[in-house]
């Protein structure tokens, strides 16, 4: 008798976790490693792609429409599949990683929709990668509980019809997954697990459910990326044996390169495409990171006084939205990241007026629902758009052909009357450095000054930092920004944190380390493309 063969992929350097039997079947690798075969090639030739395209930005500090692509554009009889009746209402969308706790809230929140997130909420250690698989399968078979150990409460599932749609975020194509690994020890692309994982488990069990296997694309820069996850769904189908089109996509527009792409984005994918969505913390990244030779006027203020109001910022969101109606897609609006106090009603109150006035104004703007971070602000967004849709599932008739966006209007960083501060420096020392020491501790979704905090704060913080140092700014009080000012405000942030947590939970945590690693993405003359490539590193399990 012929010994078995051998599993297509070797799990590399990782502690066996509970279950992990379940997701790491020797199927499930076969499709992976299939998906890694045929499709990792072109990621990397994507992935060349992304620097060649920073370098010519770099060399003309402008962007423009593709004049390649403009047949597309200007071809009004094609539209994106329909939404499916599990998609076809968004209104409110929750988002988290998938720990069990936050599966079971998530899909109870009252919420259309959760974005179950491996990506920038899920630092993506082993157990998170695999275990957030085990929780959403065991979500979809009704075989979750959680039991708080600390407070005793227990969380079960509400019935069927009242749970959340999951639409699944898999990393980005830049992040490898370096447990698993190829007979060359090439790592597999960390999207591709989180896909074909989920995918391979879940596809037919989510069509029996009435519902799909429904994935937010993140960090595209390209139309031919979003045309590269097409042809994995293409090939997915197929090997599973369930109908074409049945996957659905919905792409973050949250690199600015995109935002020039964004009907070529939804041709890829149209027999799979479910709409778009208007990122803002990463979108401002993205500016730093490919405008960062062109000079002061495209500085950034405070991450924090740069809002969707900002007219560049509103040339984006409302491309976005007529776009979307314009081929029948979604427009998924921006985060609600303020996270409710226990202990003061003032800052709620305060708070959730912003969240108010935040939703009405995306809501009246067309955009067809909009996320929020905490089960507590669902209501509030539910009720501005209730307010707007009535009984409609969405607005796509809205075509907003008052909307007219020029190329310039998308990077016009200097139409903003304000500057960058020193307390905007601090804020961003502050938060970089207790966002990067949880997620060191393996938690991507963190709550910093009443706000949840992804991955893509982490990254603004840096940026900023980077960027004013670059640029020479000049703050309010006379000081400019240099790596030596960013090195004081850090330590005494340092220092701040040491007395706020005491010695024995400081030392215990992995404060100097972020607090070193803020500093090595801040000041290096070299920017990183991301900080997660360096974190990933350092991030143990």
């Amino acid at each position: 008798m012929s010994a078995p063969a051998p599993s297509p992929l070797a799990i590399v350097d990782a502690e066996p976790l509970p279950r992990q039997e379940e997701v790491l079947t020797e199927a499930a690798l076969a499709f992976v490693a299939e998906l890694h075969r045929r499709f990792t090639p072109r990621r990397d030739e994507l992935l060349a792609r992304r620097a060649e395209r920073r370098a010519e930005i770099a060399r003309t500090s402008t962007l423009d429409f593709l004049p390649e692509t403009a047949a597309v554009r200007a071809d009004d009889s094609w539209r994106v599949a329909p939404a499916p009746a599990a998609l076809n209402d968004r209104r409110v969308e929750i988002t988290g990683p998938t720990d069990r706790k936050m599966t079971i809230n998530a899909l109870n929140s009252g919420a259309k929709v959760w974005l179950a997130d491996f990506e920038d909420a899920s630092a993506p250690t082993w157990e998170n990668v695999v275990l957030g698989q085990v929780n959403l399968s065991d979500a979809y078979t009704r075989n979750i509980d959680f039991t708080d150990e600390r407070t005793g409460k227990s969380y079960a599932l509400r019935p069927d019809g009242e749970l959340a749609t999951v639409v699944m975020r898999p990393r980005g194509w830049h992040l490898n997954e370096r447990h698993l690994a190829d007979a060359d020890g090439t790592p597999v692309p960390g999207a591709l697990v989180d896909f074909g994982l989920y995918f391979f488990h879940n596809a037919q069990r989510l069509l029996d459910l009435g519902k799909g296997p429904y994935f937010y694309l993140p960090k595209t820069e390209s139309h031919l990326e979003a045309r590269l996850w097409n042809d994995v769904f293409v090939f997915a189908q197929d090997y599973v044996g369930i109908p074409q089109g049945t996957v659905r996509a919905t792409v973050l527009i949250e690199t600015i390169t995109a935002a020039y792409e964004m009907e070529e984005i939804l041709y890829e994918l149209r027999d799979h495409a479910a709409g778009l969505n208007a990122g803002r913390w990463d979108y401002l990244f993205s500016i730093v990171k490919n405008f960062r030779d062109g000079g002061a006027r495209f500085v950034l203020p405070d991450r924090n006084a740069v809002t969707m109001t900002a007219p560049f910022m509103r040339a984006y969101t409302e491309l976005l939205v007529r776009t979307c109606h314009k081929r029948g897609a979604h427009a998924i609006g921006g985060m609600a990241a303020f996270i409710p106090s226990r202990r003061d009603a003032e800052v709620n109150k305060v708070a959730f007026e912003k969240v108010r006035a935040d939703k009405d104004r995306e809501a009246n703007d067309g955009f067809d629902g909009s996320w929020v971070a905490h089960p507590d602000l669902v209501p509030i967004a539910m009720e501005s758009f209730d307010k707007v849709l009535g009984d409609k599932p969405n607005q796509k008739d809205r075509l907003r052909e008052d909307v007219h966006v020029e190329a310039a209007d998308l990077i016009a960083i200097d139409s903003l009357d304000a500057k960058p501060t020193y307390a905007g420096l601090v804020n961003a020392v502050q938060v970089g450095i207790r966002y990067i020491e949880a997620w060191l501790r393996g938690l991507g979704a963190v709550a910093i000054f009443n706000l949840m905090e992804d991955a893509a704060t982490a990254e603004i913080s840096r940026s900023q930092i980077w960027q004013w140092i670059n640029a020479g700014v000049e703050f309010e009080n006379g000081d400019r920004a240099t790596p030596e000012l960013a090195r004081k405000v850090a330590a005494e942030e340092l220092e701040a944190i040491r007395k706020e947590t005491g010695e024995e939970a400081f030392a215990a945590g992995h404060w100097q380390q972020a607090h070193d690693l803020l500093l090595q993405v801040s000041l290096d003359e070299d920017y990183a493309d991301f900080l997660t490539l360096p974190a990933y590193e350092q991030l143990k399990g």
